[in-house]
């Protein structure tokens, strides 16, 4: 008879798995509520007790870690030295192990989580039985996930055991569980001590979608999520239509969130293109915020991914509708939105909490080989801690647009450029090598509307080309953060046409 060592904390679908097991000839030994409920079920247990001759003690924290337990799952079949001290020692081998752990992720989650809580959720003798079964995957069967339990039963109905490449599979599988499960608990407690920058760091994703493609169609990719994401995040988004998310749609997606979340008090909507803003518009109502988002740029808007701050109604659907989108995000459509809208077959609309989130604390960027770490860009901006350093000041309007522009030019590639009003950004130049030609593709996309119009700089600037440009065109005031040795001749340039400059002081470089 085989031996099947069973201690799960997710009961889901144990006792058909128990059922079977025994109907193939495998006696069961299990460990406290997961005993009881197979007792109770009517069906034949040990208890852990029986095995080892040790009751459970510690309130539970002892009672697998013992020789008569791990000599069982250690063991090699194939060395004679080992099966020798199994016998001497009156050790029963065991074949299969199904095992999953402490909910630690689900207590760590909930809203103020005593600290005394999380460390009685810390699985110690589940992850150590876990990994001493992996470790001999060669001769035993190891499960950490209900998934698998019919692909292990197919297979000793078919052959009386597991195939050499399934243990194998399912071992990896456990060291990827069991990596991940240490990295939530080393997060957990590096956060409690308040570790920012610590000498190791591990991070544990699960994997939410295997993607068609990459960036590109040769490219293979797939999209993950943090175990406890943000509420207000692309991860955790509800698709209510269309087809599933691209790489890059996601990428736009999550770019297109982050803008419109910096704007609470008016309605806003946020169009994007490949990462950068093509559009923003503030307004009294989203119809009207919709707006004048498409109108800041109504060519580069086709095929574009819209970021939504209040409920999509019907007469904003209706705009929607006659144009070809890919994407729509926003905290709720109205059920006549939601009708028409769905009539667009590939139209992909999500639906998450824009309002109240906490901003993601760090940012993490790959390169080759290693990893980038760190805090996010936010700023509490105080435009009244803002310095005027021009001979003109700007109006309490032109302050209003300088504010909203600069919330949007921080979300830009760097060089960034923006032009605008207190109400829609008018002209976007990204990515650029140099400032004043930044510059000069958000004139041209602007036109005529750069007429009085405000203009934001992500950094400095180090020459005053860049200002001389932008009196050309009209532009009246501008917000930058200073900070450059020739700043007096970026400010002499202002003062000689009667543009209003301030300056942050804080520097929003996208790089």
């Amino acid at each position: 008879m085989k031996r099947a060592l069973i201690s799960v904390s997710d009961k889901t679908g144990i006792l058909e798995l128990v059922e079977q097991l025994i109907a193939l000839n495998f006696e069961i030994v299990s460990t406290g509520g997961t005993k009881e409920l197979i007792a109770e079920a009517g069906l034949p247990v040990i208890g852990i007790e029986e095995v080892t001759g040790f009751p459970e003690m510690l309130d539970g924290r002892v009672k697998t870690l013992h020789p008569l337990i791990h000599g069982g799952l250690l063991a090699r079949r194939d060395d004679e030295q080992h099966m020798a001290a199994v016998a001497a020692h009156d050790i029963t081998l065991i074949d299969l192990v199904v095992v999953n752990l402490y909910p630690f992720q689900a207590t760590i989650s909930k809203p103020d989580v005593a600290l005394a809580d999380a460390i009685e959720n810390i699985d110690i003798g589940g992850p150590s039985m876990l990994r001493s079964a992996a470790k001999n995957y060669q001769s035993v069967t190891v499960i950490a996930d209900a998934a698998d339990y019919d692909v292990v039963l197919a297979e000793l109905r078919e052959h009386d055991d597991t195939t050499f490449a399934t243990r194998q599979r399912l071992a990896a599988k456990v060291f990827r569980h069991t990596a991940a499960y240490d990295a939530l608990i080393a997060g957990y407690l590096t956060t409690v001590v308040g570790e920012e920058y610590p000498e190791k760091l591990t991070l544990t994703y699960n994997r939410k979608q295997a993607l068609r493609y990459g960036e590109n169609p040769h490219q293979s990719a797939s999209f993950y999520e943090e175990p406890i994401a943000t509420q207000a995040s692309i991860a955790t988004a509800d698709q209510l239509h269309g087809k599933e998310l691209s790489y890059n749609n996601i990428r736009d997606a999550d770019a297109a969130l982050q803008i419109v979340q910096e704007f609470t008090t008016e309605a806003a909507v946020v169009a994007v293109k490949h990462m950068n803003p093509c559009g923003v518009g503030l307004s009294t109502t989203i119809e009207a915020a919709f707006l004048k988002a498409y109108e800041a740029d109504p060519t580069s808007i086709f095929g574009g991914v819209l970021a939504f701050n209040r409920e999509i109604d019907l007469a904003t659907a209706e705009h929607l509708s006659k144009m070809f989108l890919e994407i729509l995000i926003a905290p709720s459509y109205s059920e006549a939105a939601l009708e028409l809208l769905t009539q667009k077959k590939n139209l992909r609309l999500l639906q998450l909490p824009i309002d109240g989130a906490a901003p993601v604390s760090h940012v993490k960027t790959s390169v080759a080989g290693g990893l980038l770490i760190q805090s996010s860009d936010v700023v509490i901006e105080d435009e009244s801690q803002w310095e005027v350093v021009t001979e003109v000041a700007p109006t309490a309007e032109q302050l209003a647009a300088l504010a909203f522009q600069w919330k949007v030019v921080k979300h830009i590639k760097s060089n960034a450029i923006v032009i605008g009003d207190h109400q829609q950004t008018v002209g976007v130049g990204a990515g650029q090598m140099n400032r004043v030609g930044a510059a000069k593709i958000a004139f041209e996309q602007a036109g005529e509307r750069t007429q009085g119009a405000v203009l934001a700089s992500d950094a400095f600037f180090p020459m005053p080309d860049t200002i001389e440009e932008a009196a050309k065109v009209g532009i009246r005031a501008i917000v930058q953060p200073g900070g450059s040795m020739k700043d007096q001749a970026s400010i002499d340039e202002a003062n000689k046409h009667g543009i209003a400059m301030v300056f942050t002081r804080v520097r929003h470089f996208k790089h």
